[in-house]
């Protein structure tokens, strides 16, 4: 049994795993001991300042970037579909959204145009790209991760540009497409106002992991809260994003029942309340 295979045993659904990664680029170390693991029907979100590491660690994972030392596993046939943080098109490129997405996709047929209808923009598929919306543009640019019928979804900055309500709502369309189709989903964020509230992991990465866990524990870790001060202190972290509409697979708004209320959510209402009040008193 001399020749036995030395690879490790993996959890059943893993399909990234990085283990001690160091990375200098320009002489500087980007990346120290960074570690995270991403499964199937998991989002697994990297927060963390400017320039602490998050895009350059996604790239390590896609295999863009080969770090100095540590180790990348990604699950042996793993699809992956990558939406970039922009992408740039010339203003005098004739380009339709649904040519723009067959670009690059051997007989796609029919396929842009559903998961167009999948994302909600089923009714940009005619349009120039160039007269698209923030928030449109990064419904079609999800749409074209999608394309690949990916096993694992890596959006770097999916609400880049976007306005708040229009954050929220993409928020949830991502995990809606992880119910789904139950892929994985490494997303990097910095919007900690939302990010906390529609994600299973948060990695808190400031060139090494600060900390890592569900969202609740790392709202209260010591690190994230000395990272982020204020936005931390303000209770941002725990918001949950709630309107009385629903949008259709053309976009527009249509009626949504009311949700019961949610037990935990009254009762963090109540322990809130009662902390200032405490401290209105102190």
């Amino acid at each position: 049994m001399a020749n036995q295979a030395t690879e490790p045993e993996r959890p059943h659904g893993l399909l990234v795993e990085v283990a001690g990664i160091d990375l200098k680029l320009g002489g500087n170390l980007v990346l120290a001991g960074v570690a995270l693991t991403a499964s199937e029907g998991e989002i697994v979100t990297l927060i963390g300042p400017n320039g602490s590491g998050k895009s350059t660690l996604v790239r390590v994972v896609l295999g863009l970037l080969e770090p100095d030392r540590g180790s990348v596993y990604m699950r042996p046939g793993t699809r992956v579909g990558y939406m970039p943080q922009r992408v740039v098109v010339d203003e005098m490129l004739p380009l339709t959204v649904g040519r723009f997405l067959a670009l690059g996709v051997p007989a796609a047929g029919a396929r842009p145009r559903a998961v167009l209808a999948e994302v909600g923009a089923a009714g940009l598929a005619g349009r120039p790209i160039q007269r698209l919306s923030g928030g449109e543009m990064q419904r079609v640019l999800l749409a074209r991760a999608l394309l690949r019928e990916p096993d694992l979804l890596v959006l770097d900055e999916p609400v880049q540009g976007v306005d708040v309500t229009g954050q929220g709502e993409l928020f949830e369309l991502i995990t809606r497409i992880r119910d789904r189709r139950g892929l994985g989903v490494l997303m990097v964020s910095h919007d900690l106002h939302l990010v906390m509230a529609s994600t299973d992991t948060v990695v808190c990465l400031n060139h090494h992991v600060c900390c890592t866990g569900r969202p609740e524990a790392v709202s209260r870790h010591p690190e994230y809260l000395a990272l982020f001060g204020p936005l931390a202190e303000r209770g941002l972290a725990v918001y949950t994003h709630q309107h009385d509409h629903r949008h259709a697979v053309g976009g527009e708004a249509a009626p949504l029942a009311a949700p019961p209320p949610r037990q935990d959510a009254a009762e963090d209402t109540a322990e809130d309340a009662a902390e200032t009040e405490g401290r209105s008193h102190g």
